[in-house]
């Protein structure tokens, strides 16, 4: 089988993260570039309330205080906006931030808005991606097309080994 061919816009493994600045939860202004010193997860989700998204939302929540023990920063992504998230952020007592992004300025930037077939109609979605950056803000892994099940687990055995 042939290797996806990566969009211009694919971050790059091994070199700096993408960055931009957008809103928060909180209503902070989010800068990967002012997170370095820490490493972060940066996990993209399509939408706020939905079954996945919540699942995957809460196993990042239970596995926050081992994550801080590696010095590891959580931050949810989706296109939904900052009310949604607040919303959602509170219902699920998420101890992390969710990064509003409605015009995919980030999503762009990590190349995660992909074509997906729902029930025969194709439209532009989502695809639920995990990133994570090191504390220079270089991006070591990558994991795509994520199914949630036993995802944030994979995630903190890639963090505990940098």
């Amino acid at each position: 089988m042939a290797a996806q061919k990566k969009s211009p816009e694919s971050p790059r493994l091994g070199y700096k993260a993408p960055d931009c600045k957008l809103l928060t939860t909180g209503n902070k202004s989010f800068k990967l570039s002012a997170l370095r010193g820490s490493r972060v997860v940066l996990y993209f989700y399509p939408r706020d309330n939905t079954s996945g998204c919540t699942t995957e939302g809460q196993d990042f929540r239970d596995y926050t205080a081992k994550f801080k023990r590696n010095n590891t920063i959580i931050l949810g992504v989706s296109r939904d906006s900052l009310e949604s998230h607040e919303k959602f952020k509170k219902k699920y007592k998420f101890p992390f931030d969710l990064v509003s992004d409605p015009d995919e300025i980030l999503c762009k930037k990590y190349d995660v808005i992909k074509m997906k077939n729902m029930y025969g109609k194709k439209s532009l979605g989502l695809e639920r991606s995990t990133f994570i950056i090191d504390e220079t803000g270089t991006l070591r892994n990558e994991f795509r097309k994520v199914k949630v099940n036993g995802h944030v687990a994979a995630v903190l055995e890639v963090i505990k080994a940098l």
